[in-house]
């Protein structure tokens, strides 16, 4: 498995080869509440770089799933559609959102600086 890295949007990101797995982190799902629902981009979806491409609702609020960098959709987690609450019990694992194939490079900070972010 690849490093992960995160976002200033509390996303993290493994790459491997040229796709990268992308989800919320433990801390923006603590911050969001129980998930009651996960909207997520269909496969093939083209994107820029900052453009919301999916929404997680929770009990307390709507967060938006942003893209890290310029891309195209390339699989979604059909098992959170189905159960959003994986996103609480396995953000940073069974509860990833979907798979990206980058066109260009994300800025992504290592967790130390994550870590600080959210200090």
């Amino acid at each position: 498995m690849s490093e992960t890295k995160y976002t200033k949007d509390h996303e993290w990101v493994r790459a491997e080869g040229d796709v990268a797995t992308v989800g919320i982190t433990d801390f923006a799902q603590a911050q969001l509440g129980d998930v009651v629902f996960v909207d997520l981009p269909g496969v093939g979806r083209s994107f820029a770089a900052g453009e919301a491409i999916g929404e997680i609702e929770s009990t307390k609020s709507v967060g938006e799933l942003i893209a890290p960098a310029a891309g195209e959709v390339v699989e979604v987690n059909d098992e959170v559609a189905g159960d959003p609450t994986l996103v609480n019990s396995g953000a940073e694992g069974e509860g990833w959102l979907v798979k990206l194939r980058f066109t260009d490079e994300p800025e992504l900070l290592d967790e130390a600086a994550y870590r600080e972010l959210t200090a």
